[in-house]
């Protein structure tokens, strides 16, 4: 790397790559070092592996991705117990190896056994060893290697467990092995660390464990060897090495070890092994500090930091052959003599017996940065301190001196994760060094000039890098450095120009002397410059900044130069300094041709020389910072570098000693042969005279006797100058920890016991509290700094978690008396009310410099409290506790008695309502509705199913429609004194039933008989299997007589019916289906009541029910596949059908046939009864007069739906029949002919022959299927319009017109921005309601909706399933159960004359059962016949609306392909010409084709044009392009996969308009949510942080702010079209962005924007306005 290059304007940001995964919406990150290599094609690639388990292959040049392989699914880090250091993936977190000879990449992945993502949790963790050919990515023979049980060779009693172990080191390849090292999770579970090795087939040749025994293993863990990711070394000659994390075996206690005696327990320890011939290891030599013990206690890891070989052509001395480096948490740095490890406490005082030791201010985790060039130096990276950097020398004895002569003037991150310091230089030129540093903070990438001036380094680049994974580095290959995040983004940083002038850069003057130019070789001192022109350019500058070099010669500016000419000048030496000195000259270009810079720089350097001696020392300040006092006996050792820079002898005149200032008064030092004392500090080595061009290192020596700061200032006199030396220190004794806690209602402290959890007492659900955790140093005034050493905080858990990484993270430093706080919080979910309380809890793992703390799990409780509503006992709690969300119609209603519908609902009234009476269950749903029951449903789903808030308290919820909005749900309750573990108490336990005497409403009457006509009262309150006689009571709230009926029916009425008299009170001998200590009637007999204050029932009730002959009225033979079987008898003791019940004013056959379709039995009785079954109850039978069957159904009365216990009986049967049925009547004939797999039948309708509303109906009691393409189907009417003789379809009024059937919404309501329900539901008072929206909407009989927009998922489907009649008028419809009956603005429909008209045919052709469509103001409709394959000509236009169409009439049967086939909203324009470039660009495919796979294609494609060609091209767009037409022939070609279909023709386009196409557009607001633009993510933390989720095929803005909402959050965002996050504030570090940079379509709505890569679309909640 080029420093001029690096350091120019031309030098940044190549390209970033963002990778492919994704698992369960997480992003990939790269925690693996890439790797750059050149295989044999020649080509340069960089190869990564991330968290995912994904490898690549990616372009090093353009950064495209070659190849990429998933080799298993990533282990879940919330499997490991907390431990989120690495989140939420571990993967590929080591770096691997690549066999250049082979080449083969060799790498570990974590997984799981279970591949198909089921089986999860720790101990199904699993470690492979991967074996890849780097030009395939393909698995090499005899890989992957399951590492699964592998014993420990050293110690079998060890096994290798994957979902403990963590391969976090870097591979190595040596001796024809390869080795990986293992450690943990967070010191967690009992591991040892490992040195596992293989060869090339795939054998394991090694299984070394670090607890090589005899500890025991069931308690003792430790050694761990994972370095912060740096790699396993080697010496190249058989021996390999590697640090260890800390342990508890603890096997050496102060006695001395020889090195070369290495213990069973390798922890915290430097380790070199030797390798045999077969890949086995065997320890030989180790160091651990001496004080070993107490660096376990306080978790302060030697094997932090990767130890390091310093190259040995440069790290040499004569003690001292072949030296390493390794730093710790303790912030030691110790230079290791390799040969000779030291051992454990063989040193002086039985401490460290190393060349050296070195204090930093605080821990290490990267790697040293080394540099071998210009007498070597070694750079430390120490967490929020500068970086510090030694000057590697000799003293006279021939031992090793590392010196730290400079720091950086920026400090690293104050966080975890400043990356392994990293070297490079161009091509080994002395002068082009730089440092290289890789950071989570700041500036991201620090490029400097290796090698300081004026004691510090000089920064030359910089770089914004997002998302730099921690202890990562940059890595090289052709001018770029390659950099990976934990972002899913690999970057690359080089310069992508080419430089216009060659310039044969260096120019290397040699030696120059100050001030005497002439001196020495006079030639150097001056060189011709010369450039050659690379291409056509102009010089418009020539500059150097400099005062050892100078330019001459230079040519006029501006200087104009054709490619190949050349331009030249002279450059002189003139040195001012001694010392290597190097400059820059740059020329500044200008020139026309792409991909070249504007500026070429050229180095000039050369060796300034003194004929005088020269004095200088480096560094001039020496500082003892963090030392306990006695501590270390001995004291703590540094350095300072006296140098004579001349070419003569240095002579040393005189040291002056002060410990007041530079300036003096001078004090006399303690002499003694070879040292000086001055207070605690010892200078040893002091020279008198110094050669030429030589350096002395003085050893100091810091023992203070008593705690405090101390200071010796140093003034060196010479022959050669006179420089000064500033020797400081400090000293206190132990610091003291003070872990304290915020009372729960913030009022003081709680010091910490780790015998009890730190609390924060109750907290509501919906509401977070806050509190603080507080650090204090309490040693004293003379006590050291408190350092942080371990810290792993719960962030990002819930409900309690830490705020953030950074308060009281490792390497937070504290001096005597200062604290820190780090906030914690308790954000409670929402629950449902009256769910029980429970403790939620979280644990932060802590450790500090102080000996005495240990390692401390501590332990955070929150009691989450939710609300309690409805009858309450005395303590608070409720009586109706929450059970869940219960799947409703699983079949029919669960809960079958309805209290009330009312827009104050919440679910306390209703568990009070339902309390009230005498009901062990409540329900709560659809916002507004209460239902009552003693049976438990059927089936407990998962709670994001109920999604509805309660009408009367949003902050509720009250049922749902299903999180995928796939059905109804209930919020179900029970009385907890009537359910007792998932039993329920019988209401009365002891004795026989009884006849319920009333309450203080109803009063019994006794027991009654049915009417012999009609019903004794004459509305059904509720037919439940729920029923009590409260419940009926409940039920007839506002008549006066109430009546329970075959012990689960409910009648009410204001009178009784004549025929209806007292019987026996034994006949009532049915219990209540609800409560069976009661009575509820029997068949035909009621349990009556009367409102107190009514008389008792007198005969004058007259029977309004009408008995129709059968010459008159038909008996339908058959409804779809159901035929009649007769008139049959209820049952004996219980209904003829009990597997279904419902009840209807508008009855017809059809319907019931509807309702029953999944049944084999079906029956009409009473005329609006029906009643469905898999097989008749005892007692029911054929009745003995077929002509008992003789009410009139009230929804068709041309039908008979049963009578009077009697029912109007049908049995499903196979459907292989063809038949022709026609019935007669007075006015209007309808003739079906069908040949298909179904059967038809066909009655008559009467005419309407009076008054201003005038119906439609269409198939008035026919159901017509038509199952192939060759039926033909025709319908003749009469000239006149059949007055419909059921409920009917308004079809609008002045202002809206009636446009289908629709589905509710995805996840919301299709229309969510008014609604309103009552029990006098019509369409007009919902019409007149939804004055001033576009779209209103009836559902489920009594609630109406109004929107501006049909939300996403809402589509339309058959006009038979919006069956249920208004509430208000049972003569017209109101949707249905997820099923609204919907209505446009007219003035936003295209042509309203004919859009009613047009949607009654096209639903009338494909309908299978009777529905009539009513109107106030269209005329009668004309005679008309059509077949099933009749076309609509539709306009060619984009809308928001529906579709609008008009009828045409044909006649003919297609035989061959359609040729303006029409499917919904997709409309045929015509053929069109093909053009160069495409008519349609946006998107294509091709192959198998059909029409509908092109148009779903495109529609995917957010693309509302679609054009066929060729019989198998697909092409989409937004407008034909390039004077392409419609109105063309030859559209001719049949589509390859479907013959009946045209897909266009050579040169021509079959082109479909989808009409309801919206282009996508950013949501403005969701409710109360309002957009607030478009941001990034924070800065190393979530904008949003709070919750989050993802959806791949569902996600809308409507879902992650509605899920947002539910979860109490007032921020929302969504991100990469299927992610959504929530918050209570943006985080200050996302930037807003203009709303184009949000551009990714939502996975469930193409139509919306949901952000994009790192940017979110977000929204606030405003409240209501």
């Amino acid at each position: 790397m080029d420093p001029a290059v690096v350091g120019s304007d031309q030098f940044g940001i190549l390209w970033s790559k963002r990778l492919l995964g994704t698992y369960r919406g997480y992003t990939e990150q790269i925690f693996s070092q890439p790797l750059v290599f050149t295989p044999g094609d020649g080509t340069q690639y960089v190869y990564v592996a991330t968290t995912m388990n994904i490898v690549y292959k990616i372009n090093a040049k353009t950064g495209d991705i070659v190849l990429s392989r998933t080799l298993h699914i990533p282990f879940l880090v919330s499997d490991l117990d907390g431990c989120v250091d690495i989140n939420p993936l571990v993967g590929v977190t080591g770096t691997g190896v690549i066999d250049p000879d082979t080449d083969t990449w060799y790498l570990t992945s974590k997984t799981y056994r279970d591949q198909t993502d089921v089986e999860k949790g720790r101990l199904n963790g699993r470690y492979y060893v991967h074996a890849i050919d780097v030009n395939t990515l393909d698995e090499r023979p005899g890989f992957p290697i399951n590492l699964e049980g592998t014993l420990g060779r050293n110690n079998p009693a060890r096994m290798f467990q994957g979902g403990n172990a963590h391969q976090r080191p870097a591979l190595i390849h040596e001796s024809g092995f390869f080795y990986a090292g293992f450690a943990s999770h967070c010191v967690q579970y009992n591991f040892t660390g490992w040195i596992i090795g293989w060869d090339s087939t795939g054998k394991i040749v090694e299984s070394f464990v670090t607890e090589g025994g005899p500890e025991d293993p069931a308690t003792v863990k430790g050694g761990g060897v994972w370095m912060s990711g740096g790699g396993l070394a080697s010496d190249g000659a058989g021996s390999l090495y590697f640090a260890t994390g800390n342990g508890y075996a603890s096997q050496l206690h102060g006695n001395p070890v020889p090195g070369r005696s290495p213990p069973s327990s390798l922890e915290e320890a430097a380790v070199h092994m030797t390798i045999a011939g077969d890949g086995k290891l065997t320890p030989v030599d180790f160091f651990m500090p001496w004080e070993k013990e107490q660096l376990d206690g306080a978790d302060k890891d030697l094997g932090t930091s990767p130890l390091e070989l310093l190259p040995t052509g440069t790290f040499t001395c004569p003690n001292s052959r072949r030296l390493g480096v390794v730093t710790g948490k303790s912030g030691k740095t110790y230079f290791l003599n390799i040969d000779n490890l030291g051992g454990y406490t063989n040193g002086p005082n039985k401490q460290d017996a190393v060349p050296q030791v070195f204090q930093n201010e605080n821990s290490v985790y990267a790697g040293a940065g080394v540099y071998p060039l210009e007498g070597g130096y070694v750079y430390i990276n120490v967490i929020q301190y500068p970086t510090r950097i030694f000057k590697f020398s000799c003293d006279e004895g021939g031992n090793a001196v590392f010196t730290q002569v400079a720091l950086t003037n920026e400090k690293t991150a104050f966080v975890l994760g400043v990356g392994h310091g990293t070297t490079t230089s161009l091509n080994g030129q002395p002068g082009s060094g730089l440092f290289w540093v890789t950071d989570v903070q700041g500036y991201n990438l620090r490029v400097y000039k290796a090698v300081p001036q004026n004691g510090a380094l000089q920064l030359i680049k910089t770089a914004n890098i997002p998302g730099t994974t921690k202890f990562t580095r940059p890595v090289f290959g052709d001018g770029r450095a390659y950099i990976g995040t934990t972002q899913g983004l690999l970057y690359a940083v080089g310069s992508p120009v080419n430089l216009p002038l060659n310039c044969s850069s260096p120019y290397d003057f040699g030696d120059g002397f100050i001030g005497n130019s002439s001196s020495g070789n006079s030639s150097s001192n001056s060189l011709t410059i010369s450039c050659k022109a690379n291409i056509n350019l102009q010089v418009t500058a020539i500059t150097l900044d400099s005062k050892d070099f100078a330019l001459s010669g230079l040519p006029t500016i501006p200087y104009t130069l054709t490619a190949g000419q050349n331009i030249t000048f002279n450059a002189r030496f003139t040195p001012t300094t001694p010392g290597s000195l190097s400059d820059d000259i740059y020329l500044n270009t200008t020139n026309g041709v792409g991909g070249y810079s504007t500026r070429t720089p050229i180095t000039l350097k050369g060796n300034g020389r003194s004929t005088a001696p020269v004095l200088a020392i480096t560094p001039n300040t020496v500082t003892f910072s963090g030392v306990i006092t006695g501590q270390q006996q001995g004291g703590v050792t540094q350095s300072f570098i006296i140098t004579n820079q001349g070419d003569t002898s240095l002579n040393i005149t005189n040291y002056d000693f002060s410990q007041v200032s530079e300036g003096g008064p001078t004090v006399t030092p303690n002499v003694t042969a070879n040292s000086a004392q001055v207070g605690p500090f010892t200078f040893s080595g002091l020279p008198s005279t110094i050669p030429a061009d030589t350096s002395v290192t003085i050893n100091v020596n810091f023992n203070p006797s008593q705690s405090g700061g101390f200071a010796v200032y140093l003034t060196v006199k010479s022959n050669g100058g006179t420089k000064v030396v500033d020797i400081l220190g400090t000293s206190g004794s132990y610091p003291r920890a003070l872990l304290e806690f915020q009372k729960p209602d913030k009022s003081g402290w709680v010091t910490y016991d780790n015998s009890t959890p730190f609390t924060f007492g109750d907290v509501f659900e919906k509401t977070t509290k806050d509190l603080l955790m507080r650090l204090t140093n309490i040693g004293g005034n003379d006590s050291a700094s408190l350092s942080v050493t371990v810290s792993k905080p719960p962030v990002g858990e819930m409900p309690i978690g830490a705020a953030n990484s950074i308060d009281l993270g490792e390497g937070t430093i504290l001096g005597p008396g200062q604290s820190a706080n780090a906030s914690l919080y308790c954000a409670v979910p929402y629950a449902q009310v009256n769910t029980d309380s429970h403790n939620a809890s979280a644990q932060w793992t802590l450790n500090t410099g102080d000996p005495s703390f240990g390692k401390q799990f501590i332990q955070f409780a929150c009691n989450a409290v939710a609300e309690q509503v409805g009858p309450l006992y005395p303590n608070g709690s409720a009586e109706f506790r929450y059970l869940g969300c219960y799947k409703e119609n699983n079949p029919g209603r669960q809960l079958q008695t309805q209290v009330y519908g009312s827009p104050s609902n919440e679910n306390g009234l209703c568990t009070q309502a339902c309390f009230d009476a005498g009901y062990t269950f409540a329900g709560t749903q659809y916002h507004s509705e209460c239902w009552c029951g003693n049976h438990l449903p059927n089936l407990l789903t998962d709670e994001d199913n109920c999604n509805y808030g309660c009408s009367g308290n949003a902050s509720q919820i009250c049922g749902g429609n299903g999180f995928f909005a796939d059905g109804a749900y209930i919020s179900l309750f029970a009385d907890a004194k009537k359910y007792i573990n998932g039993t329920t108490i019988p209401t009365n336990p002891t004795g026989g039933p009884v006849v319920n005497p009333g309450d203080s409403q109803f009063n019994s009457l006794g027991c009654y008989t049915e009417a012999s006509s009609g019903r004794a009262l004459s509305k059904l309150g509720v037919a439940t299997d729920d029923l009590t006689i409260a419940g009926c009571f409940v039920a007839c709230a506002g008549y006066q007589f109430a009546g329970a009926e075959y012990g689960r029916e409910c009648y009410c009425g204001n009178t009784l019916a004549d025929s209806s008299k007292p019987a026996p009170a034994t006949d009532c001998s049915m219990t209540c289906a609800g409560n069976s200590s009661e009575y509820c009637g029997a068949g035909s007999r009621l349990n009556l009541y009367a409102r107190n204050g009514t008389a008792t029932p007198t005969s004058t009730f007259t029977a309004t029910s009408t008995t129709v002959s059968a010459s008159t009225t038909g008996v339908v033979p058959t409804v779809g596949a159901f035929t009649f079987q007769g008139c049959y008898t209820e049952g004996s003791s219980s209904r003829a059908l009990t597997g279904l019940a419902y009840y209807d004013d508008s009855m017809t056959i059809e319907m019931c046939a509807a309702k029953c379709v999944t049944y084999t039995w079906f029956g009409a009785e009473y005329g609006r009864e029906c009643y469905c079954g898999d097989s008749l109850n005892p007692g029911s039978v054929f009745a003995a007069s077929q002509s008992d069957c003789n009410m009139v159904c009230p929804g068709n009365t041309l039908e008979f739906c049963g009578a009077g216990n009697r029912l109007q009986m049908y049995k499903a049967t196979p459907s292989n029949s063809t038949s022709t049925t026609s019935a007669a009547s007075n006015s209007t004939s309808v003739t079906t002919t069908a040949t298909s797999n179904s059967t038809s039948a066909t009655t008559t309708a009467a005419p309407n022959s009076t008054g201003t509303a005038t119906t439609a109906a269409f198939n008035s009691t026919s159901a017509i299927t038509v199952s192939s393409s060759t039926t033909v189907v025709t319908i003749t009417t009469s000239t006149t319009s059949a007055a419909p003789t059921g409920p009917t379809v308004v079809t609008g009024n002045v202002n809206f017109t009636f446009i289908g059937c629709y589905t509710e919404a995805n996840n919301m309501r299709a229309l969510s921005q008014r609604t309103f329900a009552n029990d006098s539901m019509t369409v007009p008072s919902c019409l007149s309601f939804c004055s001033g929206y576009t779209y209103a909407g009836l559902e489920y009989a009594r609630e109406c909706y109004c929107g501006n927009k049909i939300n996403a998922g809402s589509t339309q489907v058959a006009l038979t399933d919006c069956s249920m009649t208004c509430k208000g008028d049972p003569k017209t419809y109101c949707g249905a159960g997820n099923r609204l009956q919907m209505y446009q603005l007219s003035s936003n429909l295209t042509n309203t004359s004919t859009a009613s008209s047009t949607l009654i045919s096209s639903l009338a052709s494909s309908s299978t059962s009777s529905v009539a469509i009513s109107s106030t103001s269209a005329p009668p409709t004309s005679s008309s016949s059509a077949t099933t394959n009749s076309t609509a000509t539709i306009s060619a236009t984009s809308s928001t609306s529906a579709p609008t169409t008009s009828s045409t009439t044909t006649s003919s049967t297609a035989a061959s392909s359609s040729t303006t086939p029409t499917s919904g909203p997709w409309q045929y324009l015509g053929c069109a010409n093909e053009t160069n470039p495409r008519a349609l660009s946006g998107a294509s495919i091709s192959g198998s084709m059909t029409v509908e796979k092109c148009q779903s294609y495109c529609l995917n494609a957010n693309f509302p044009l679609a054009g066929l060609e060729y019989g198998s091209e697909c092409y989409c767009g937004t407008s034909l392009q390039n004077n392409s037409t419609l109105g063309f022939s030859g559209c001719n070609m049949a589509c390859s996969a479907n013959s009946n279909e045209i897909c266009g023709g050579p040169s021509r386009l079959s082109v479909y308009n989808y009409t309801l196409f919206v282009p996508t557009i950013i949501v403005p607001s969701v409710g109360t949510y309002q957009y607030q633009g478009c941001y990034t993510e924070g800065s190393g933390v979530r904008a949003l942080p709070k919750y989050a989720f993802s959806n791949s095929t569902g996600m809308t803005v409507e879902l992650c702010v509605g899920t947002c909402k539910s979860k109490g959050y007032p921020y929302a965002g969504a991100e990469y079209g299927k992610e959504c996050y929530c918050g209570n504030a943006i985080d200050p570090s996302a930037v807003k962005k203009p709303d184009s940079d949000c551009s990714m379509t939502c996975s469930g709505n193409q139509r919306e924007y949901c952000g994009a890569g790192s940017r979110l679309v977000v929204y606030q909640d405003l409240g209501s306005s």
